[in-house]
């Protein structure tokens, strides 16, 4: 047994070291070895279709003037967040095999933190404006919201990149391998850390979403009042609009949620195959985002069809539309 652990290949950021006989998650340095680790290449997979996804939604959002007010804007920030996680996963995989050594290893991990926070926070900043298109729909075009999502996309980018940044300027467990968590360079400190932004982001996001599900059944209800009945119509949009809510969330909560609570619970020493099952649902997060985000939008939609057909005429004008619209 101990032969076969010796025998495994040390070429994975998410690898197998021996600590006391057993085996944590790690960045490696070691030599090139041809075997791959089957976790690595779903990872490579799961990076490459995350970042074609993502690069289709950049680049419509970027290149359609009609695509210009917030709630585009913060879309854009997601999908730009997602492509550069995807991008990393790539290009870890490049490094892991390919060129080996601890300072690409933690300029890797800062890199990948940074983008999956910026995700993460992108998806709180959505949640804020879609609140705050219900709450002050009267003024959600206003110059002031447009401050707002600027002020919001600074925070995000800014505490995502610093958070980042902490592995590479020294916060990092390569010369005490004690304090290393489960996914080494990272110290169990950083990773706690993290997985707590992660808990208080998701109670935020469920906090504004329960609000944003009683001003949607309050809007239904006074429309039912106006009209003197509650028709079926309004059942139907009241109870889609509930379903798409927790759609959102159980999607969110689904993928990233294991990975946050074994991030709080997992020791270095066990088995790695446990990072590695909780750590690859969280990106299809990343995956699933533009499907619900942005593929489903009809201006979005359209611009699809004007890049792929180049066929497609509109048969009256087109505005955007607002996320409480959406």
């Amino acid at each position: 047994m101990n032969e076969s652990v010796v025998a495994l290949p040390s070429s994975s950021w998410l690898e197998a070291e021996a600590f006391d006989g057993n085996r944590s998650l790690a960045f490696s340095s070691a030599a090139l070895d041809f075997h791959v680790n089957p976790w690595d290449i779903m990872l490579c997979l799961s990076g490459t279709v995350i970042a074609c996804e993502n690069a289709i939604v950049v680049a419509i959002i970027f290149y359609s003037p009609t695509l210009r007010n917030p709630m585009f804007v913060l879309i854009g920030s997601l999908a730009t967040a997602d492509l550069l996680a995807g991008m990393g996963l790539i290009l870890n995989f490049a490094f892991q095999y390919l060129v080996s050594s601890e300072t690409i290893s933690l300029i890797t991990v800062g890199f990948l933190v940074s983008s999956f926070t910026a995700s993460i926070s992108s998806l709180l900043a959505i949640t804020i404006d879609r609140y705050l298109s219900l709450y002050n729909a009267l003024t959600y075009f206003s110059e002031k919201t447009l401050h707002y999502v600027h002020l919001m996309l600074v925070g995000t980018w800014g505490a995502s990149l610093g958070l980042g940044l902490m592995p590479v300027l020294g916060w990092n467990c390569l010369e005490d391998e004690s304090t290393c968590s489960i996914v080494r360079p990272l110290k169990r400190t950083n990773l706690t850390l993290l997985a707590a932004a992660f808990f208080v982001i998701f109670i935020l996001m469920l906090s504004l979403y329960f609000k944003i599900c009683k001003i949607v059944c309050h809007h239904a209800h006074q429309i039912a009042l106006q009209q003197h009945f509650f028709t079926t119509s309004h059942y139907v949009a009241t109870k889609k609009g509930v379903s798409t809510l927790a759609i959102i969330l159980g999607t969110f909560g689904f993928s990233w949620l294991p990975f946050a609570i074994y991030c709080l619970v997992g020791e270095r020493e066990y088995p790695p195959v446990y990072t590695y099952a909780t750590l690859l649902p969280a990106t299809y997060n990343s995956m699933i985002n533009p499907i619900i985000y942005a593929y489903r939008n009809p201006e979005i939609q359209r611009s699809l069809y004007m890049l792929f057909c180049g066929c497609f005429h509109s048969n009256g004008s087109y505005r955007s539309r607002s996320p409480s619209e959406v």
